[in-house]
């Protein structure tokens, strides 16, 4: 049979994965979510502070980004992948440089920045 544009219609291979193989696929186990929900809620908890604190805790809410930023950093450098959860979303060492990076820049914004009088 032919489709509508006069090609064969594309078979599988015969190794090709289909939907047995995702289900077959085992899940990654919940306890690999904490990392990530380690820093999602250090982030929250900043942003939730310098939302309720103004201008006064912006110093301090930078500061604990960094922190949670680091945290991830380091969680993705020492867990492996099935750990790591979704701290894990391209190969370590982009991750690690992106976090690092991420957590260098908000230090150095959180220190720079001058202490409202």
């Amino acid at each position: 049979m032919r489709g509508a544009s006069g090609a064969a219609p594309a078979r599988r291979r015969a190794g090709a994965p289909g939907r047995g193989a995702r289900a077959q696929r085992a899940k990654a186990p919940r306890a690999a979510q904490l990392p990530y929900l380690l820093v999602l809620g250090i982030t929250v908890g900043a942003l939730a502070w310098m939302w309720h604190g103004g201008i006064q805790r912006a110093r301090e809410g930078t500061l604990a980004l960094a922190g949670a930023m680091f945290i991830g950093a380091l969680a993705r450098l020492v867990l492996p992948e099935a750990r790591a959860g979704m701290l894990a979303s391209r190969r370590r060492l982009v991750d690690v440089t992106c976090l690092a990076a991420l957590a260098i820049g908000l230090l150095v914004a959180g220190l720079v920045l001058p202490v409202p009088s």
